[in-house]
């Protein structure tokens, strides 16, 4: 009994050491993710137009594809630690390679640093089952779910410290637009040293030594029952965000909102996306993944309804549709997470894990192009029943996985 307790009170030590550090870098990273993605949106349109401006978020959504899977392949390699590091100093370099493109209006220097900083952002996401190691089981979820609050930072950070940063470059002599980029630099490079201070056991049980899986392994991995839930489940609940929320903006513009409106509808969103993800993890851990899989997706669901039937009521039913739609994201997410972190073999979760946001990450580029192109032909309400749909892909899963029993008559 002395030794479980000295071996209980070290994971206690090395949690409370470990989480805050995990929750700063991802925060960090997540405002530079949003600050730089925003003003590369803006120098791409200034400078070639804005029918390709949506390329800037394209590299970036793509680079954090490469960040998901890479931290996964490297977590196994060399541990945690320092595949945490490899990702960040890749974020950071990125970020300096996007403010020489940005001053100097080199645009594929600009989509090449956006990469790399996605390589980054794709990293913190995975970061979040690096904390479940951390937890005892019937806590993973709360544990994964905090370091999904850390988005919360970015969130409601990122937009607001684009205005200061621009005048800090026009001071320097910079274009303001690069300002953000500066910005960006310096929390990831915040983030590269907050991580060598992680204690050496971060991320210390998916460290095997081996070489990562091959393709085919991971493939393989993916088609599981454990695996195919929560994959589902994740996409449907992503994309369907993606489509209606991504049109919003727009749908906002072409009925002559103001920017306060938009940005109050968008703070809902932001709010539901992330502000409650403790909330989540508590769900999870106390009823199960999939619990919160089939709550998130009725959400989901409700806030597409709530879009169809009132797309126009601006004040009220669309602000309150979108923080259903993000916070239905969060509880299928978390959910989907805490799942994930319990039915694989410890050997090759990480790297399951980050293929699985991978894939998440890569369709979510293609329907962002398909939702513009739908509510150009139908208009907003048609997305809206587009997302709807999307959203139900984890529902025959969620009923064939369900044991219905009769009472037994005495």
């Amino acid at each position: 009994m002395g030794i479980i307790q000295e071996t209980d009170r070290e994971a206690v030590a090395v949690r409370r050491r470990a989480m805050p550090l995990l929750f700063a870098a991802v925060a960090l990273t997540n405002t530079a993710m949003v600050a730089s993605t925003t003003v590369a949106t803006l120098i791409v349109a200034d400078h070639a137009g804005t029918g390709v401006s949506g390329f800037a978020n394209a590299a970036a959504v793509l680079g954090s594809a490469a960040g998901a899977f890479g931290l996964g392949a490297l977590t196994v390699r060399y541990g945690g630690r320092r595949a945490l590091l490899t990702v960040y100093l890749l974020g950071f370099l990125g970020c300096l390679v996007a403010v020489l493109g940005g001053a100097g209006g080199l645009l594929p220097a600009l989509l090449a640093g956006m990469v790399a900083i996605g390589i980054g952002n794709g990293g913190a996401q995975v970061c979040r089952y690096l904390a479940t190691e951390l937890y005892p089981e019937d806590r993973k979820a709360y544990g994964l779910s905090v370091i999904v609050w850390a988005g919360t930072v970015g969130a409601l950070a990122g937009p607001t410290l684009i205005a200061p940063a621009g005048r800090v470059a026009v001071a320097l002599g910079l274009p303001e637009l690069t300002g953000a980029l500066l910005l960006a630099a310096a929390m990831t490079a915040a983030s590269v040293l907050i991580t060598l201070a992680l204690p050496a056991a971060t991320g210390a049980a998916a460290h095997t030594g081996r070489p990562p899986l091959t393709w085919r392994a991971l493939a393989a991995a993916l088609g599981r029952p454990a695996v195919r839930l929560p994959l589902t489940a994740m996409l449907g609940a992503h994309l369907s965000m993606v489509t209606i929320m991504t049109m919003t903006p727009l749908q906002l513009h072409e009925h002559h909102q103001g920017l306060g409106t938009v940005g109050w509808v968008l703070s809902a969103h932001m709010v539901g996306m992330f502000a409650l993800a403790p909330l989540s993890g508590r769900i999870a851990d106390r009823f199960g993944g999939r619990v919160a899989i089939g709550g998130g997706t009725a959400m989901l669901v409700a806030a597409a309804l709530l879009v169809i039937t009132a797309p126009t009521a601006y004040s009220l039913a669309l602000p309150a549709a979108l923080f259903l739609l993000g916070y239905g994201w969060n509880l299928v997410f978390v959910g989907s997470s805490g799942l994930l972190s319990g039915g694989l073999e410890t050997a090759e979760r990480v790297e399951v894990q980050g293929g699985v946001d991978a894939i998440v990450f890569v369709a979510a580029i293609a329907v962002s192009l398909l939702a513009g192109a739908t509510f150009a032909g139908g208009g907003f309400a048609v997305v809206a029943v587009v997302g709807g749909l999307i959203a139900l892909a984890p529902v025959p899963l969620l009923v064939r996985g369900t044991r219905w029993t009769l009472p037994s008559s005495s």
